[in-house]
Parts: structure tokens; C-alpha cells; sequence
């Protein structure tokens, strides 16, 4: 026992402690231009501090209302401190045995899908099993009073949910160099030297970020829109000041008679659905015949500012069906809309029924909410007081800056997309690797203030669209009016727009919906090639009744939901047509995909 114990504390035991404190002074000479990084843009003024207040507030507010229901009865409190005692002594009565050489189990363990203590020493070593048994139980215990607290409303539960989950996660003893293994000793065999880079990274980051952090995903130097993503041939052949219209080049001789017009979410770049030829849907669309019309949203700055969704609507939507009518000749189009992009074209879908307007002839959703009583984390964000200071933010500049979004995003999984990259970056200093999906993730876009405001109060706040009592251009939209086919796919694992929110806008339709679920989540369920063969999609009965019950009689199908799609549009209308090329009709071709809207940086 002693051996082993030696053994254990060589690991951790500074061979060149030279070396060691010279790397120390550079890593905290990096660290100081981290600082100087981030105070300089307070001082200046280009940060205001008072936002980063003001949310803290809210956050601090909602915890102390879970706090008052457990202390303002004696008794409760007492079941509750004896709860978190209790752990602390089964973890107590667990390292004595330990110590004594006996054999015992642990009071606590992580599960099975917690990354975090998957070091061998996070078991083999007691002083490291400690820690993370104690945060686990301190950490379990905070999550269930909060979860617990019935005094409070569901909306602030689910926000302080939300909240000390953020919390617990970041004071993971995984987190933190002493307390950490495989930092540890990473730092003895380096002799400090990966806290030389990774403090240098952390400096570059916030300097990257204008005072803020902006953590690295991956290598940003690697990739370039036209040259290795968004390869896809086509033309820009028109533009204003919300969006281009890019025609991609027809891969086949004959064509489906009906073009294919593609709704792209605007809180990111449309070059999701065209990363690389592998991975493009728009690629493999043009491959099986369509002819393809994307929207790319512009970046919007200060001249954006009053953009509404009623001008996405009319400037991109409805403009863009004009568009491929000028240069096909043809008024009947398939229409697909991805997230936020699809809640667009549900809105413009009633809109046109209003209006008598029938040119989109079917509809296809990509992990689109209609009905937001079921939307997710994304809720906690959303409520009066939020707003109040969301709107404070964009009042300056007439935008929101897409870092906060990016942030938001990240925060709904912090032990993938925060954490993780922590510890590569920063303290392990290694430099990411390059992944273009990552890339894609962090070429963030900046959100108009009116069309922003617009989307979180009538679609997360007060669910208007579902209810019948949106109004767009003096219209009062009811999607019961919509009655042409739609394919409505959600994603199993989707944390932004989870599948019960989509199964349940599937009812709001008044004509046939298709439903499908696809494996894994927003991004990697839906951008899921043929040719790779991976994950898998289901099918089943009309969407009817609940989401859970929908799932006890489905077909699984192995593979990519994409030529199902396919199948499913040519159901509709498979009348072929010669192929057209961008430029048709004397349009004007503006320049070459993937357009220059795209390529503008925040």
C-alpha cells in the first residue's frame, strides 16, 4: 500500500524545477496581456459592463428565489441539510475504508455518458476519487433542490435549472490544474510549458474576442469559403439589402419541373447544408435533379437595424420566388426552411394562404419549431426581463452581435462545446483541430434588432404563430390555412429544437404532414450524406397525439433520411423539365457562388 502510494505521488513531482519556474514567469507573463486584453475595451468603453451586471443580476435573482422556498421552512431546510450531510458522510465512512486497505464502493460515480473523470486516477487515486466524489454529491444535491423546489413557477425553475447547471459544471474539479490529473501531471512532464501556450492562446482569444472570450474550436487559418467549403458551382443573380439569390448549375440533363427554393436559418451562414462535396446537400440535390435556389442572409450592420421579419419575409422569401419565376419561367416550387429559417416559411406559408398566393406547392422542414411550448433550453433566455436587457444591448448598434448567440448556443452543452475546449486550449495548450463543421460553428452572424425582438417575443414568449394571432402586413396568420404537403423532420438528440417542440408543430398544419425523425442532433441529423451510411431515420403514422406515442409504432430505417426525402417530393409532382442554367431570361448573373454576403465577418 505504501509502494503504491509513492508511486502515485511520483507521477505529480516537478523533475526540473529550473525549467519549470522559468516557464512558469512566461505563462503568467501571458497571462497578464490576457488581462490587459480584457480590462483595456472596459476602460475604453467598448464593453459595457454594466450588461454583464445586469445578467448576473438575473441570475442571482432567480437562484434566491429556489433559496427562499427551501429556507422559509425550518423543517424543509433541515430535510435538506441533512440530505447533503449525509452524502458527505457516506464519502467520509468510504475513504476511511480506503485508507484501511478494505475493499468498498464509492459513495457516488459519474455516469456512463460523463466524460470529465475518465483518467484512470479520477479511481485510482484516493486524494483525486475524493474530489470528484464530492463534487458529485455537492453538485447531484444542488441540482435536485432546485428541480425540487415546487414553490416556485415553471418558468423560473427552468431557468434555475439551466442556471446551476452552468454553475456546477464550471467549479468541476476537472476544470481547475491542482485538481485535475491529467493536467497535473501533463504540467510536470512539461515542465510548465503547456501552461507557456495555453496561456498565450487564452491572450490571443480575448483579443480575438474585443475584450470577451472567444474560445477556439478549431483551427479558423485552415478553411476559406470557394476554395475548400461551399464548392458547390452556381451564380449570385440577385440581391438586396436582407439577402442574395444564389442558382446553383445543373448537374443533369432533365430536371424536376418544380425548382427547389431553400430557406437557410440567418443566426448562421446557409454553407452548412454545401461544407464540402462529401457533406452537401445542396450538392446532392443537384445531383438528383433539382434545380436549387438558396438564400444567403446578408451580415447585417447598423443599416439593418429595422429589418423585420416582415421584410425577411417579403425581401427574401417572397422576392426570391419572384426571382426563380424570372429566370425558369416556372410559379410552382418545393420550398425547404431549416430552424429559424423554416419558422420563416411557416410564417410566409400562411401568410400567401391569406393572400391566395399558392406558388409553393409543398414544404419541407428542417428541425423547424412553429409551436415553442416545448422549445427547450433556449426558453431560460426568454422572459421580460431578458428582453429588457437584450434590447439594451442592441439599442447602441441596432444589432446583436452573433458571439452572444454563439455563446448562448454553447451554453445549452457545456461539457461539449465549452469545458472541453477550456482545458485543450488553456491549460493543456494544444492547439484545435481543424474540423469544418466547427468552423462553420464559429463564423458567427449578427441578428437585427427589430427582426430579433420580433422572433423571441412572438415565437419563445407568447407562442403567437401556434395560437392563431400573429399578424404580418395586417394579416392574422393561422397555419391551419396551410394545406399543401409538408416533410417535417426533427432530430432525436436536438437541444435547440428538441422533437416533441417539431412533432407538436406538425398539428398546427391543415394539410398531410410527414413526420421523420432522424439520429443525432440539430446539425449532424440533418447534414448526413448517403454515402456515409450513418445513423438512422424513422417514419411511422401521421403525427397524431403525443410525440412519445408516435414513437412506439415506427419503422427504423438505417442510414441517411435524404433519399426518402427525395421519394417523398417526387410523390408530389414528378414532372421533369430541361435543365436551366443561371443566367436564363437575360438575368443578370451578379457573381459567383458562394456570393460575398456570406463571406462577411462579424
Amino acid at each position: 500500500m505504501a509502494d503504491e502510494r509513492q508511486n502515485q505521488l511520483i507521477k505529480y513531482i516537478v523533475d526540473n524545477p529550473e525549467t519549470f519556474a522559468q516557464n512558469l514567469a512566461k505563462a503568467l507573463e501571458h497571462a497578464g496581456k490576457a488581462l490587459a486584453a480584457y480590462i483595456g475595451p472596459r476602460e475604453n468603453g467598448d464593453v459595457k459592463s454594466n450588461i454583464a451586471t445586469d445578467e448576473l443580476t438575473s441570475v442571482v435573482k432567480t437562484l434566491a428565489q429556489v433559496g427562499d422556498y427551501w429556507v422559509s421552512d425550518p423543517q424543509r431546510a433541515m430535510e435538506a441539510q441533512n440530505r447533503l450531510w449525509g452524502g458527505y458522510i457516506d464519502l467520509w465512512n468510504s475513504s476511511l475504508k480506503r485508507m484501511m486497505g478494505e475493499e468498498n464502493t464509492p459513495a457516488v460515480a459519474p455516469g456512463m455518458r460523463d466524460k470529465r473523470f475518465k483518467d484512470p486516477d479520477w479511481d485510482e487515486n484516493q486524494y483525486f476519487d475524493f474530489l470528484k466524489q464530492l463534487y458529485l454529491i455537492t453538485s447531484t444535491w444542488a441540482n435536485d433542490m432546485v428541480r425540487e423546489a415546487d414553490g416556485v413557477d415553471d418558468h423560473t425553475r427552468h431557468k434555475a435549472e439551466f442556471y446551476m447547471e452552468q454553475i456546477t459544471n464550471a467549479i468541476s474539479p476537472s476544470n481547475f490544474l491542482l485538481t485535475n490529473p491529467e493536467l497535473l501531471r501533463l504540467t510536470v512532464e512539461s515542465n510548465g510549458q503547456n501552461l507557456v501556450k495555453g496561456m498565450q492562446h487564452l491572450a490571443e482569444d480575448i483579443q480575438a474576442g474585443h475584450g470577451d472570450l472567444k474560445i477556439r474550436h478549431t483551427d479558423m487559418t485552415k478553411f476559406a469559403l470557394g476554395k475548400n467549403m461551399a464548392l458547390t458551382p452556381g451564380k449570385v443573380i440577385a440581391q438586396n439589402d436582407v439577402c442574395q439569390v444564389i442558382q446553383y448549375d445543373p448537374a443533369t440533363d432533365e430536371v424536376l419541373k418544380r425548382p427547389l427554393m431553400i430557406v437557410p436559418p440567418w443566426i448562421n451562414k446557409f454553407y452548412i447544408l454545401d461544407l464540402n462535396e462529401e457533406k452537401s446537400f445542396i450538392k446532392w440535390a443537384v445531383d438528383q435533379g433539382h434545380t436549387v435556389f438558396v438564400i444567403s442572409w446578408v451580415n447585417p450592420g447598423p443599416k439593418q437595424a429595422q429589418k423585420s421579419f416582415e421584410h425577411y419575409m417579403k425581401e427574401g422569401i417572397l422576392n426570391t420566388l419572384d426571382v426563380i419565376k424570372r429566370t425558369t419561367r416556372q410559379e410552382e416550387v418545393n420550398a425547404i426552411g431549416y430552424c429559424v429559417g423554416g419558422t420563416l416559411l411557416s410564417v410566409t406559408l400562411a401568410y400567401m394562404a391569406a393572400k391566395k398566393d399558392e406558388r409553393i406547392k409543398t414544404a419541407t422542414f428542417f428541425t423547424t419549431q412553429v409551436d415553442f411550448t416545448h422549445a427547450g433550453d433556449l426558453k431560460v433566455f426568454v422572459d421580460e426581463e431578458q428582453l429588457s436587457i437584450l434590447e439594451k444591448q442592441m439599442e447602441a448598434t441596432g444589432f446583436l452581435d452573433g458571439s452572444k448567440m454563439a455563446s448562448a448556443f454553447n451554453m445549452l452543452r457545456p461539457n461539449e462545446l465549452i469545458w472541453p475546449y477550456v482545458i485543450k486550449n488553456y491549460m493543456k495548450g494544444e492547439d484545435p483541430f481543424p474540423f469544418d463543421l466547427l468552423y462553420w460553428n464559429a463564423d458567427s452572424t449578427r441578428m437585427p434588432a427589430a427582426n430579433h425582438v420580433f422572433y423571441l417575443r412572438n415565437c419563445y414568449l407568447d407562442n403567437t404563430l401556434a395560437r392563431g394571432e400573429m399578424k404580418m402586413d395586417g394579416e392574422r396568420l393561422d397555419l391551419e390555412d396551410v394545406t399543401i404537403p409538408i416533410y417535417n423532420l426533427a432530430t432525436k438528440e436536438d437541444h435547440i429544437a428538441p422533437p416533441q417542440s417539431v412533432f407538436l408543430g406538425s398539428t398546427c398544419f391543415g394539410g398531410p404532414v410527414e413526420f421523420v425523425l432522424s439520429g443525432s442532433g440539430h446539425i449532424a441529423g440533418v447534414v448526413n450524406p448517403p454515402s456515409r451510411n450513418k445513423y438512422q431515420f424513422w417514419t411511422g403514422r401521421p403525427p397524431r397525439g403525443t410525440y412519445e406515442n408516435w414513437l412506439h409504432k415506427v419503422e427504423e430505417h438505417p442510414g441517411s433520411w435524404w433519399p426518402h426525402w427525395d421519394q417523398w417530393i417526387r410523390k408530389q409532382d414528378d414532372t421533369r423539365a430541361k435543365a436551366r442554367k443561371p443566367g436564363a431570361y437575360r438575368v443578370k448573373i451578379l457573381e459567383e457562388a458562394p456570393g460575398s454576403y456570406v463571406k462577411e465577418k462579424i
